[in-house]
């Protein structure tokens, strides 16, 4: 998946992975003098506390912090300057994106996508809030509606978090050139170091799930070059030593990645790549990240669908891809349920899910195997084949990010 919100993005694997766009707020300050540094948004909050439109950004900044950081003890900020701003004015376009912003941070997509709506009906020019809603109702899988959002973005503002969005939706439509197309105009139009690292790490992600990975490398070098701290990257880096055989490389570099960054999905894709290296994972980590999110607020069920079907208990795993299910019943959440009931023993009734989430065209790699695990467990002909150089034994390199 590739949400444009922190939360699950990367927070969670789901994780969201880009920070909302600039809102509609008051220009910087220009500086007195030439020599005088400008004004820092906490400085402005100290002298003017009434500014709602300062305290909304503030929660913003916060939430794009837990994204970039992996600390959950941001969301607690991010609804401390949040609620502030929402005292001062709760009617505000701005304010009321930045709640649906912390609102999808933390999975409560419904609530987000509610917000979203509200902010649009306050200011029916906010890209932002075009993005969020874009973002919130994927996640509640309707597509339709998210699309009619991101078309409206696109019209208000195009530019980086515009067009990845729009190729996101191309990508889960099966569109993988249309996908590619619009990641490219995303490059073209970047122009910070953010912005370059985010564009390049997204098009190596789509050829990493293509099999190609000698173009996924390079991808990811480059978003490298263009700043060498995005961790995202670097983990690319990883997913692609590991499906290319050069596990010691691979898990040197996720010792890197974990140590910036120790996310769910990063925990688990070095774990995996142990165990396909014939070493112990260890999980305690991963288990005290679910702990800090969860006192956090944020709830990813999906997460833990996964994992548990894959290295833990099967039972536990549908009942936690059933709750993710009938919160958010997306793509992602069938593809989970499917695989729980799968692997908890109940082909049939995974087929259903595994059909839904195969269903818009959607090219996942680890989708389509799924699938086609669940009919050949029925004695079907499988309706999806194998895609170049995915590997069973590594899963989480091919969920979606």
């Amino acid at each position: 998946m590739r949400p444009l919100l922190p939360a699950v993005g990367l927070v969670l694997a789901g994780a969201l992975v880009f920070t909302v766009l600039a809102v509609s707020a008051p220009p910087d300050p220009v500086p007195a003098a030439a020599e005088r540094p400008a004004e820092t948004l906490q400085q402005r909050l100290k002298r003017l506390p009434g500014d709602y439109r300062g305290w909304a950004q503030l929660g913003i900044q916060y939430v794009d912090q837990a994204r970039v950081t992996g600390d959950p003890s941001y969301y607690a900020k991010a609804e401390g300057a949040l609620a502030t701003a929402a005292r001062l004015d709760p009617r505000d376009d701005t304010v009321l994106t930045g709640d649906a912003a912390l609102a999808a941070s933390r999975h409560e997509f419904a609530s987000a996508a509610e917000l979203a709506g509200q902010a649009i009906n306050a200011n029916p020019y906010s890209a932002a809030a075009h993005g969020v809603l874009a973002d919130a109702r994927t996640q509640l899988g309707d597509l339709p509606a998210a699309d009619r959002a991101v078309n409206r973005m696109l019209a208000l503002r195009p530019g980086v978090a515009a067009f990845a969005r729009a190729s996101y939706a191309a990508e889960l439509r099966g569109d993988q050139d249309r996908a590619r197309t619009f990641l490219e105009y995303a490059h073209d139009d970047a122009s910070t170091p953010a912005d370059l690292a985010y564009t390049r790490h997204y098009l190596g992600e789509l050829a990493l799930h293509q099999g190609d990975l000698d173009t996924a490398d390079r991808w990811y070098t480059q978003s490298l070059e263009a700043q060498p701290a995005y961790t995202p990257a670097l983990a690319g880096r990883a997913a692609v030593a590991a499906l290319d055989g050069r596990l010691t490389e691979a898990l040197t570099l996720y010792d890197s990645v974990v140590q910036r960054l120790p996310l769910p999905q990063y925990l688990i894709e070095q774990g995996e790549t142990r165990l396909k290296a014939g070493l112990a994972a260890d999980w305690s980590l991963l288990r005290a990240q679910r702990t800090l999110l969860e006192e956090a607020g944020v709830r990813d069920d999906l997460t833990w669908a996964e994992f548990e079907a894959d290295h833990g208990d099967p039972a536990r795993a549908v009942r936690h891809a059933r709750a993710e299910y009938a919160r958010n019943p997306n793509l992602m959440a069938a593809d989970a349920l499917a695989w729980a009931l799968y692997k908890a023993g109940r082909p049939k009734a995974a087929l259903r899910h595994a059909e839904q989430a195969t269903a818009t065209g959607w090219r996942n790699p680890l989708v389509r195997h799924h699938r086609a695990e669940i009919e050949r467990a029925l004695g079907r002909p499988a309706r999806t084949g194998p895609t170049p150089g995915f590997d069973p034994d590594l899963p989480a390199l091919a969920r979606p990010s």
